[in-house]
């Protein structure tokens, strides 16, 4: 009786030990990939803003009532393109007074050259040839007494008579003469500047007046779109205030924030991307502007990406990400994202597959990043094998089995099926 208790206690611990034993060798079904070198670029990624790569708030120097609008929000304009007109009737009438005032200093200025300056030095030269010529006559007839009163035939009063008459005429030509001389080397010269500033001075005010009539012509600096135009026409445009606004949107400017450590590597001219997920657009571009202060408030480096925007699509204002291609590295230890896992210990680890058919944990070491493949710079070897799926709650040391990936196991059922067909048709002919 003890014999057969003691048997059946052993066949029941039998019982007990197999499903623990059926445990202990079951092992996972795991997808691994061989550690290699490879090239990886070094994006570096952001949210930004765009801009339009031009912009300009159209602001008349003058203050008049909007006349007409050439032009509505959505239109399309060129450089000096007719925008709007202002009230201009009074600037008009001032052109024309200011052209009848040139014409009256030319007018002046060609009498003071052609006339009043040659009759005036015509003048003065006869007052000298008068003046000579008194000048002879009084000297003549003051030596004439003066040899008469030696020979005592002529009184001495007579004599001095004649004299003050000779130094009066001396007087008389001396004054002539130097007037003539004045007018030929001095006032000459200032009349005909006189006369030249004043006509100068006439067509400066002309100039000045259609300068202000030009200014009720509103143009347009920068070809581009109209992006505002907050008056009608009618209402008064202010000087100082922006009547429109025109954007060049064909081509736009993505202004990303990039914290200081990623943006050290980034240079002007590196290729980049700007993309809106949710408008399916991505446009290629390169950095333009990689600024040289960091913002103290976000203590991040601006960052300018330039690109083409064919038909207009990117719209200034519109929060896209931005994605840089800082470097090329080369012969760089590379894996798929898909083997990275969190580690207890803080960081990433990867499980890896040894020559004992278990899984072994790494902690690993990142560098350069891509959607789908990351550069490992410490902690792993090439030849190695990552586990890329099923080794999310795998212990460390756990079995596993090297499966197809579902992709490849796809391909060999495809395969076989194609195979399968192939056979029921040759079949079939038969």
């Amino acid at each position: 009786m003890r014999t057969l208790l003691t048997l059946i206690a052993l066949a029941a611990l039998a019982g007990c030990s197999k499903p623990k034993e059926a445990e202990t060798e079951a092992v996972a079904p795991v997808q691994v990939t061989e550690v290699a070198r490879d090239s990886i670029h070094r994006v570096i990624a952001g949210d930004a803003i765009v801009y339009p790569v031009d912009q300009a708030s159209v602001v008349p120097k003058i203050s008049a009532p909007i006349r007409t609008f050439a032009v509505k929000r959505g239109d399309h304009v060129a450089k000096d393109q007719v925008l709007a007109t202002l009230e201009n009737r009074d600037l008009e009438a001032a052109v024309a007074e200011n052209k009848q005032l040139v014409a009256q200093a030319q007018a002046s200025q060609r009498t003071t050259t052609g006339a009043q300056i040659p009759e005036d030095a015509n003048k003065a030269q006869q007052d000298v040839t008068a003046t000579k010529e008194a000048l002879d006559a009084a000297q003549k007839v003051y030596e004439s007494r003066k040899q008469l009163f030696e020979q005592g035939a002529l009184a001495r009063r007579l004599v001095d008579e004649a004299n003050v008459a000779y130094v009066q005429a001396r007087s008389q030509y001396d004054v002539a003469e130097q007037h003539l001389h004045a007018l030929e080397n001095v006032s000459r010269t200032e009349q005909t500047k006189s006369a030249e500033a004043q006509t100068q001075a006439a067509q400066a005010r002309y100039s000045a007046a259609e300068a202000q009539l030009s200014y009720s012509v509103i143009r347009s600096p920068i070809a581009g779109v109209v992006a505002d135009r907050p008056l009608y026409p009618g209402e008064m445009a202010a000087a100082g205030t922006p009547l429109l606004t025109i954007m060049d949107v064909s081509r736009v400017i993505a202004r990303a924030n990039i914290p200081v450590a990623q943006a050290a590597t980034l240079r002007v001219g590196d290729s980049a991307k700007i993309a809106q997920a949710e408008a399916g657009i991505e446009l290629e571009g390169k950095v333009t502007v990689v600024s040289p202060a960091v913002d103290p408030n976000s203590t991040t480096v601006e960052v300018w990406v330039e690109a083409g925007n064919p038909g207009e699509k990117m719209k200034p204002g519109a929060t896209v990400r931005v994605s840089i291609l800082a470097e090329t590295i080369s012969n760089a230890i590379v894996i798929p994202t898909s083997a990275l896992l969190p580690s207890d210990e803080g960081g990433v680890q990867v499980l890896v597959v040894g020559s004992d058919s278990a899984a072994h944990e790494k902690k690993v070491e990142l560098g350069a990043r891509e959607p789908d493949k990351v550069q490992v710079v410490k902690g792993l070897d090439a030849g190695e094998k990552v586990i890329t799926g099923g080794g999310v709650g795998l212990e460390d040391g756990a079995k596993v089995r090297i499966a197809a990936a579902p992709a490849d196991k796809d391909k060999d059922d495809a395969k076989d099926d194609s195979k399968g067909d192939a056979k029921g048709d040759a079949k079939d002919d038969k």
